[in-house]
């Protein structure tokens, strides 16, 4: 999955692709490299300070002149929003899946949204503030019970939904690498995971880096992340990422 901010706030590439020919560019070379699904955000969703909410309509005018044209590409689209307003334009203009990084617990026309379309959902863990004393493996398996809770009483499809532990999001950088280690334990929900560690900031708290400089941390974070069962990985850097996912798969049916 090829990470596309279309704002000028991102916490990694805020405003590189805010204008609708750069961002159209990016999509193709996203494409070329190896990119199987195209997440486009419209608000940045960073998971620490510096975000900027936009109202609905802001978003959808950052939306309108690039998502026809990146749907015409011919690969899934997901919309990465908080807003089912938002979500519901965009399944409506051609996306195919959505990307909540609340798990439908924040805003209640979500999952009603989603429903209606029979659409794949991404749901992420978060949390509105990080406690470093918490239970992390306990908190994002609980939240993902609530969330599946709410999913199947709106009528989402179990089938459709994807779990992603959220990295970076509520946590401390050591708990983001306590739910990258043990990933594999939340295979026990039988549903795919998604996972995005791309650029985050727990990389700087081993190997202290801006977030351009993270490349090494994020493949590694995602080699790992696919060994623990993860099905999609949701990456900034294409090419290199598909490159690393793909040597570590040829060596391990080696074994």
């Amino acid at each position: 999955m090829g990470v596309l901010n279309v704002t000028p706030d991102s916490f990694s590439d805020g405003g590189q692709f805010l204008a609708p020919d750069r961002a159209l560019a990016q999509v193709r070379r996203m494409i070329d490299e190896g990119a199987d699904i195209i997440d486009i955000g419209a608000e940045s969703t960073r998971p620490y300070g510096g975000r900027q909410a936009v109202p609905a309509e802001q978003e959808m005018e950052r939306l309108r002149p690039v998502l026809a044209e990146i749907v015409a590409f011919g690969v899934p689209v997901s919309i990465d929003s908080m807003k089912s307003t938002i979500v519901a334009f965009a399944l409506d203009n051609g996306a195919l899946i959505a990307n909540d990084v609340w798990g439908l617990q924040r805003d209640a026309g979500m999952a009603e949204v989603v429903a209606a379309r029979n659409c794949p959902v991404i749901v992420m863990h978060n949390r509105d503030y990080v406690d470093p004393g918490l239970d992390i493996m306990k908190d994002i398996s609980a939240f993902f019970a609530r969330s599946l809770d709410i999913a199947a009483k709106a009528g989402v499809a179990t089938g459709n939904v994807v779990l992603d532990p959220g990295i970076g999001f509520g946590k401390t950088p050591e708990q983001s690498m306590t739910a990258l280690a043990r990933l594999d334990e939340f295979r026990s929900f039988g549903l795919p995971l998604l996972v995005g560690a791309s650029r985050k900031r727990f990389i700087s708290s081993v190997e202290p880096s801006e977030p351009h400089q993270r490349l090494g941390g994020s493949i590694a974070a995602h080699v790992i992340a696919a060994q623990r069962g993860a099905r999609i990985i949701r990456t900034h850097d294409v090419a290199e990422t598909v490159q690393a996912l793909r040597v570590a798969a040829a060596i391990e049916e080696k074994r």
